[in-house]
Order: C-alpha cells, then structure tokens, then sequence
C-alpha cells in the first residue's frame, strides 16, 4: 500500500466522493487531502459538510471542491450532457435534470466530463446506485462487455506463493457466470490490474478443476477463454486450464503442466464464475491471514470502485488511493 499512496502523491488525481456527508467518507476525505495523495471533489449538501466539519474537528476540508447537488450553478450543464448521452435510449431534458440533481448521478458525469479522474462511492450506496449510471454514462473500455472486481491479496510474511506476498484474484464481485469471451475480458483486465494496483508483473491462470485436460466436462469455456486472450494480449504471461495448485506450486505445475510459462509460477488468478471466486478470496483472507484490498473494479472506461457499506475510514483512504493508480495508469496507456 506505501507503493501504491507514494505513486498516488507524486501523480496527484482528481476523485470525486459522491458520499461527502457520510461521516467515514468526509474523515477520509480529510486525510487524503493531509497527505496530498488525491485532490478531492465532495459531493452533498454544503451546510451538513461545513457542520460535520466543525463537529468532527477536521482541518483540511476546506482545500476540497465541494459541490451542493441541489444547489448546483452548474446543474443544467451536466443535465444537457446526461440528456445527449441518453436521449436515444428515451431519456427526455426534464429527466436529465432530475437526474443532474442526484448525487451518484452528478459524480458519474464528472468523471464523464474530466473534471475528476475517478469515482469512489459505496459507504451508504449499494454496488448497483453506482455501476448503473457508470455503465450508462462512462461506459466499459472498447473491445470490453462486462466489469468484474479483483482484489489484491497481500499475503503473510513468509508465504511462498505469489511476488513479494501479492496475488491478484478476480472475478470476485461483479460478474456471476461470464461467457468465455467475458472470461478472457476479465483475465486481460486482471493482469493489467496486477501491474497498475498490485505492482508486479502479471502471471495469469485461467482456473479450472482440471488441468491440460486432464477431466472433460465444462471445461471447454475456459480453454475457449485462454485462447481468446492470448490470441488479443500475446504479450501477457497467460496460461489455462489449470488447476489452483498446479497454478502456483513449482512441483505441481511441472508434473502437471510441462512447459507451461505460468504453471507453478501463477500471482493473477481468474476463476471460470464469480461463485468460485468470491468463496476463495474469502478462504484465503479468513485461513491464511491475508488481507484483502479491493474489489477495484476493471473494465469501465473511467475508474470508478466500490466500497463495503461496512468499510471503515482506512479502506476509504485506501480504496481512493488505488483509484489514483487505476487512473494513472490508464493516462499512460
């Protein structure tokens, strides 16, 4: 995490909290500005914030962009860019301005518009208040159809698997039984989030319950997966189907998958559905210690992530920070 704030505050981006009155956002809020690691757009009513402000003794609010949705000079401007954006899908002027009035709403069509780098929400909203108007506003990448959630897995001390203790495993919160189109999506998306957020050069498997072929029943969607996105990234590190421990045991991999440049050496796991993948991210955090960071969502075009509603101040500080990483190195692209 010291990477990822560092890199934040050297290439300082702008993300906007939608959530600006909700007491652990606005906390966060105070310290990012502290520390310099994001400028900081807060969107909600500007009396509430300038009370909270004072009630909870914060000091560094008042270098934040605060914007007051109902009482918004610029409302109108946002709602003729949400209504050219929708109007073919039957949204009419007098809806857009609603609309420009809700704060997720507004928040989306910031980053939409460039005025902020990336979006953080989620303290009192559930997953879909945002990825609903991200996916009509921001949209995905080009040559991208779904979002899927990775999380960074940052291991104990001393565990040999993964690259300096990380591992990145995804999909674990998005997109519950993707084809295997989606599934070679979210392996691309995973082993460019590896290498933006966890910081390591990605070794991709594509997961199954078998490994080479060595079982035949639905394992054609992840051999169909492999071999879509190595025919679209062959720069990556990519390999599949390959069962969890000949993915990441040296032994394993070479008796079960010679040759293979992954097997035994994997720290980007995919799973082939969002059930596998949410159920062992979790055995992972809850048996071997590990912390898990995340989900950063992959796949929109502009970054927009998702907290827990029962996060707390520090995932806040943190999750903003990896949205700034997510932005930078989409900048760099």
């Amino acid at each position: 995490m010291q990477e990822i704030i560092a890199n934040a505050q050297a290439n300082k981006q702008r993300i906007v909290l939608p959530e600006g009155d909700e007491p652990r956002t606005l906390k966060a809020a105070d310290r990012l500005l502290a520390d310099g690691v994001a400028d900081v757009i807060l969107i909600g009513p500007a009396e509430k914030i300038k009370e909270m402000t004072a009630e909870f003794g914060l000091q560094n609010i008042g270098k934040a962009r605060i914007i007051d949705p109902m009482n918004n000079p610029d409302r109108q401007k946002y709602a003729d860019l949400l209504f050219e954006i929708r109007k073919a899908k039957g949204m009419t002027p007098e809806q857009a301005y609603d609309l420009a009035g809700n704060f997720m709403y507004l928040g989306i069509l910031l980053v939409k518009a460039g005025e902020a780098d990336g979006l953080v929400s989620g303290a009192r909203s559930t997953t879909g208040d945002m990825l609903r108007p991200a996916l009509q506003i921001i949209k995905t990448v080009p040559g991208v159809s779904c979002v899927s959630g990775a999380f960074t897995m940052f291991l104990p001390e001393g565990c040999p698997y993964g690259t300096d203790g990380r591992m990145v495993f995804a999909d674990c919160a998005v997109t519950p039984m993707p084809t295997a189109e989606q599934l070679a999506e979210i392996a691309i998306c995973t082993a460019d989030t590896a290498k933006a957020i966890a910081k390591i050069d990605p070794v991709t498997a594509i997961l199954s319950f078998s490994t080479k072929g060595s079982a035949k029943h639905v394992v054609d969607k992840v051999i169909e997966a492999t071999r879509i996105a190595k025919e679209r990234r062959p720069d990556l590190v990519l390999d599949g189907e390959l069962q969890a421990d000949a993915a990441i045991v040296p032994s394993v991999g070479s008796s079960k998958a010679p040759g293979s440049p992954v097997a035994g050496k994997a720290n980007t796991l995919v799973f082939p559905c969002l059930e596998v993948g949410n159920i062992a991210y979790k055995l992972v955090q809850r048996l071997a210690g590990a912390e898990a960071v995340g989900p950063v969502l992959q796949g929109l075009a502009k970054p927009c992530n998702d907290l827990s509603r029962g996060c707390s101040i520090d995932d806040v500080y943190k999750l903003v920070a990896i949205t700034c990483n997510q932005a930078i190195a989409q900048k760099q692209k």
